[in-house]
């Protein structure tokens, strides 16, 4: 089930925040644990019983790790915990990968591939385990005894499948006694027809025509279309992930829970440092704090630091998604971090000024995003050789593929992307006026929203598959 469709907005939702207000002073805990899992098993059934292991295992291993005193045994708990979760990782989305890649290097089948479905969210999930196993080795959280609370922790629903990735302890208070506010609802469901309308007005019109452009063989594209996807992607990308963020942040507001922010204005950034701090902010700090820092950070020399960012970029990559294009998309970002880390600030690229800054940068990222789109690298080189070095006849009429309202789609999208005009509306009105003008905006997004999914195919949010 995801969020933009008819199942969810019109029987789950009501039904979920209903039971939620009836359920609010006891059990609301055990009633949302059993409507997230609804959730997931609504596309994923087979897959409910390894997320109920999932939930199991790390619930175990953090009650075994709190009981036991030694850090021998501490420290073997962590590793075997963690190992656990790692090898269900790699097992139903790295398998056939690096079968496929031993096998290539050896010129013969060692090991015969197999018929293994990805579950749905299992990246998220999985880095949300590892993070409260960690911490509670840490000893920064107190471990939670109610495998009910912990399993709501893990599958709950707004960030189950795509995200955000919540660290326990920003929501452990709000496990254990919450309040839903009328004002607080109205925010909420607010912020989730915003993210709505970004999804469906703006990314799935951009996809399509990103679709309708690369379904052609690109090597017969001209270098209009080839960068017409390759821009029309950036901006895809961003309102499909971030419009899926608004959404689950806006719902766990409803419901009395308060998820930190996972987009601050990614394409407003002047640097790929920046971009990395504005985009996806989830992932980048949960690599930060159980990947970087832990593997030394920049403490221990640059050598030490490049190799590190390297490591961490190779895993960002990987992450993402189990092909080559991904972990190239990945050390991409890196290179150009060592780069911006080793050159003096006065020798960077952009020393000239602020605008060439975010154009630097809005340029490496688009240039990204090819890898990331491609469905394999002979793809992603083809298009960026159509982009800089155009060859064939490049006969495909642009206007055959690229119509005069997506046009104006994009140009919203363009000029949403790259500025805060909530601080600047903000400023100029009032409280009531922001209130009225915030309500009737919401409403029309929701309108128009429920309008495109009725008349228009829907598309899948990206960062379903990761």
């Amino acid at each position: 089930m995801v969020f933009s469709s008819f199942p969810f907005l019109w029987i789950f939702l009501p039904i979920t925040l209903i039971g939620a207000l009836i359920t609010r002073k006891k059990g609301s805990n055990l009633f949302l644990l059993i409507m997230s899992l609804v959730f997931y098993a609504w596309g994923e059934p087979k897959f409910i019983v390894l997320l109920l292991f999932s939930i199991t295992m790390n619930y175990a291993g953090g009650l075994l790790i709190n009981m036991v005193s030694g850090k021998f045994l501490r420290n073997l708990l962590l590793i075997a915990v963690i190992s656990m979760n790692l090898l269900l990782l790699a097992y139903f989305k790295y398998f056939n990968f690096f079968a496929e890649t031993l096998n290539d290097l050896l010129n013969f089948e060692a090991i015969p591939l197999q018929k293994i479905a990805l579950p749905i969210g299992i990246s998220f999930y999985t880095f949300q385990s590892i993070s409260y196993i960690t911490d509670l080795w840490r000893g920064t959280i107190e471990v939670q005894r109610s495998w009910i609370n912990l399993a709501l922790y893990i599958s709950f629903f707004p960030q189950l499948v795509a995200g955000p990735i919540v660290k326990y302890k920003d929501i452990a208070a709000s496990l254990h006694h919450r309040e839903m506010h009328f004002s607080e609802t109205v925010i909420g469901l607010k912020r989730f027809c915003f993210g709505l309308a970004k999804k469906v007005l703006i990314a799935n019109t951009l996809g399509y025509t990103v679709d309708e452009i690369l379904r052609h063989p690109i090597s017969e594209l001209s270098s209009l279309l080839c960068w017409t996807a390759a821009v029309f992607y950036t901006l895809q990308i961003y309102f499909d992930f971030s419009g899926y963020s608004d959404m689950a942040i806006g719902l766990a507001k409803v419901l009395g829970f308060h998820f930190r922010e996972n987009f601050n204005l990614p394409y407003t950034s002047s640097s790929i440092r920046e971009f990395w701090r504005r985009w996806h902010i989830s992932l980048s700090t949960w690599f930060r704090d159980y990947l970087y820092i832990p593997l030394g950070g920049n403490r221990k020399g640059t050598l030490r630091t490049i190799i590190n960012l390297c490591i961490v970029f190779f895993a960002t990559g990987l992450w993402h998604g189990a092909q080559w294009t991904f972990v190239l998309w990945g050390l991409y970002h890196g290179i150009f971090l060592i780069i911006e880390r080793l050159l003096p600030s006065d020798r960077i690229p952009t020393r000239f000024g602020m605008l060439l800054k975010h154009i630097y940068t809005l340029f490496i990222v688009c240039i990204g995003w090819v890898l990331f789109r491609a469905d394999d690298l002979s793809s992603a080189l083809t298009q960026l050789r159509q982009m800089f070095f155009p060859t064939g006849n490049g006969y495909w009429n642009f206007w055959e593929i690229v119509d005069p309202v997506t046009i104006c789609i994009f140009v919203i999208g363009l000029i949403l992307s790259l500025g805060n005009y909530k601080e600047r509306f903000t400023l100029l009105t009032t409280t009531k006026m922001r209130e009225v003008v915030s309500g009737a905006a919401a409403i029309l997004c929701l309108f128009f929203s429920i309008v495109m999914l009725a008349n228009a195919a829907h598309n899948p949010f990206i960062y379903f598959r990761f």
